[in-house]
């Protein structure tokens, strides 16, 4: 991936599930035209989920995911299932593979992706091995599962387009969502960014959240000004007027809140994100969580990135010492990062995530659907900044 390419965790997801040996590795080297997976005909030869970012005429930049079988087996693929049924949770469209009349365990992993609203488009490959037993096989998923599945064989290259136009029918609603800022800015507004430039920044370059913000506000043709926390005055004395919207960085919420004029919006770069990439209302409601914790109470904070812990980290320093001198210092606080995040939330009486610009929408919310179903609240570093800053309620998203 480059700096010029759409970042994966912008594209639509299309994972390929199916049993060992069906072909799912196959099937990515027909659609992205590209011998992108190993293929073998010994079953198991995928391990981990292997993860291609393309460009697709009708489809757009997307991620093709190729998985392990789910009907893996022994230690070693008991594991491999795991990542696949994590693949799963990233997953914004599912290809499910056929090859045999035996449904059981395909039925099951089209009965979560359609619990979790998630498309599928049924597959019979090796159309050229299974000639004799086609349409007995539609017949089965057909009764079984609702879905007409498509006959492609991808050894031959036959019926792949008619997946692409399916994947196009298919398309989430809500894939194309709307931008980073939403309502907050119009074409013509002025905007200024509060970008304090502190350990965390990478040398020579601004954080991602930081980069996607801008681009968004220059396509929607707004005027864009920039300034470190120590320069807010100068830059808002430099300004003609007020500014439309401030976006700073949480970590320095309360400080601009203090100093912005009053006919100006607030919100950070982190709260933008929580609203982009997930559930923002239910972000919002659980930061009131807050106020019941104890020093017994246990706090997950799950990062996306799995970078060296950093000094002031806001994951793994600010946070926990602002939670801390609110609840108290026995305040129990597991810090996870990357996709290291519990299936089991019962023991948590909050999580908060970061900012999640590594993750895809599919991905953050299919965490926030976990927490609910479990009855734990889950909020955003934003939201939970701005929230014991004690200016939720005047901050916009």
């Amino acid at each position: 991936m480059s700096l010029t390419d759409t970042p994966r965790a912008n594209r639509l997801h299309i994972g390929l599930f199916g049993k060992r040996n069906s072909g799912k590795s196959s099937l990515v080297n027909a659609l992205t035209n590209q011998n992108i997976a190993l293929v073998s005909e010994v079953a198991g030869t995928t391990t981990d989920p292997v993860y291609k970012s393309m460009e697709i005429y009708g489809i757009g930049p997307c991620v093709f995911i190729d998985t392990a079988g789910f009907d893996d087996s022994g230690d070693l693929g008991t594991m491999r299932v795991e990542k696949t049924k994590l693949a799963r949770e990233k997953t914004d469209i599912a290809l499910v593979l056929f090859s045999d009349v035996d449904l059981v365990e395909e039925l099951q992993w089209i009965a979560h992706f359609k619990h979790v609203k998630t498309p599928v488009v049924a597959i019979i490959n090796k159309a050229d091995i299974l000639a004799d037993r086609i349409d007995e096989l539609k017949k089965v998923i057909k009764k079984n599962s609702g879905l007409d599945p498509i006959v492609v064989s991808a050894k031959e290259k036959q019926g792949i387009a008619k997946i692409r136009e399916e994947i196009i029918r298919l398309l989430p609603e809500d894939y194309e969502i709307k931008s980073i800022t939403g309502d907050l800015a119009k074409t013509g507004d002025t905007v200024l960014l509060v970008m304090p430039q502190d350990i965390q920044a990478p040398k020579g370059r601004l954080i991602l959240p930081q980069v996607q913000t801008l681009r968004d506000l220059l396509d929607k043709k707004c005027l864009v000004m920039s300034a470190t926390t120590d320069k807010l005055d100068e830059a808002l004395a430099a300004m003609k007027n007020p500014p439309n919207l401030i976006i700073t960085d949480s970590q320095v919420f309360k400080t601009v809140y203090d100093k912005k004029p009053k006919e100006s919006k607030l919100t950070s770069f982190s709260v933008l994100f929580a609203n982009y990439k997930g559930d923002i209302k239910f972000f919002t409601e659980s930061a009131k969580s807050i106020d019941s914790l104890t020093e017994a109470s246990h706090v997950l904070i799950a990062e996306a990135c799995t970078h060296a812990p950093l000094k002031e980290d806001i994951g793994r320093e600010k946070l926990p010492r602002l939670l801390r001198a609110k609840i108290g210092e026995k305040l129990n606080i597991t810090v996870v990062s990357g996709t290291d995040f519990p299936d089991d939330l019962s023991g948590y009486d909050l999580v908060i995530q970061c900012g999640a610009c590594m993750f895809n929408r599919k991905y953050v919310l299919s965490r926030a659907e976990k927490a609910r179903s479990q009855n734990v609240p889950m909020s955003n570093y934003g939201v939970v900044l701005a929230y014991l800053s004690g200016i939720l309620d005047k901050i916009d998203f």
